[in-house]
C-alpha cells in the first residue's frame, strides 16, 4: 500500500523509465534503427568496454567501442547500408532485460541499470551476449533521451570471431 504522493510519483517514474529500456530494446530487435538514434541527445555516447576492462577511461583506454553521436549515426548509417558484410542480411536478434534499478537522480539526470541478454540469430548460428546496461537518460524537451549508454559485457572472450557487428 502506498503511503504517500511522493511513492507513487516515484513509481510511476520507475515505470516510465523501464518502459522507455523496453521500447528502445524493441526498436533494436525491429532494425529500426534511425528511429533508435532520434532516442539520443546531441552530445550523446554509446561505449562497449573490453570484455577485460568493464570500467575504461575512453580517452586512455582501448574500448570496442566508443561512439558520440556523430560517429553514432554512421554506425547505423552503415548498417542499414550495403556495406556492412557482417550484418548483409541483417541478424536476428531477441533482447531480454531485467533486474532494472534507477541508481540515482540528480539535476534533470538519471542512472538506470540493468542485465540484458541479446540472442543474435544469423545463419543457422546463435550467439548470445550477456551484460549490463548503464543508461544516463535526461529529459529533453518533456522526452527521455540517452545521454550515455555503456554495454558492459560479461563475457571473458568474444566468440567465435571476436566481434560485435549489432547494437548491443
Amino acid at each position: 500500500m502506498l503511503h504517500t504522493e511522493t511513492e507513487l510519483s516515484r513509481l510511476v517514474f520507475e515505470h516510465r523509465l523501464t518502459r522507455f529500456l523496453y521500447d528502445e530494446a524493441r526498436l533494436l530487435d525491429e532494425w529500426r534503427l534511425k528511429e533508435w538514434l532520434d532516442l539520443f541527445t546531441s552530445d550523446a555516447v554509446y561505449l562497449v568496454p573490453t570484455t577485460d576492462h568493464p570500467q575504461p577511461m575512453p580517452t586512455r583506454d582501448l574500448t570496442l567501442i566508443h561512439d558520440d553521436r556523430k560517429r553514432l549515426a554512421y554506425r547505423v548509417g552503415l548498417l542499414l547500408g550495403e556495406r556492412a558484410w557482417a550484418e548483409s542480411p541483417v541478424s536476428r536478434t531477441r533482447r531480454m532485460l531485467s533486474n532494472i534499478r534507477v541508481e540515482r537522480e540528480h539535476g534533470g539526470v538519471c542512472r538506470v541499470d540493468s542485465n540484458f541478454c541479446v540472442h543474435r540469430f544469423r545463419h543457422g548460428d546463435v550467439q548470445t551476449f550477456i551484460g549490463r546496461y548503464e543508461h544516463e537518460l535526461a529529459t529533453v524537451e518533456g522526452q527521455l533521451r540517452i545521454r550515455r549508454r555503456t554495454a558492459i559485457l560479461d563475457h571473458e572472450t568474444l566468440t567465435p570471431h571476436g566481434m560485435v557487428s549489432i547494437i548491443l
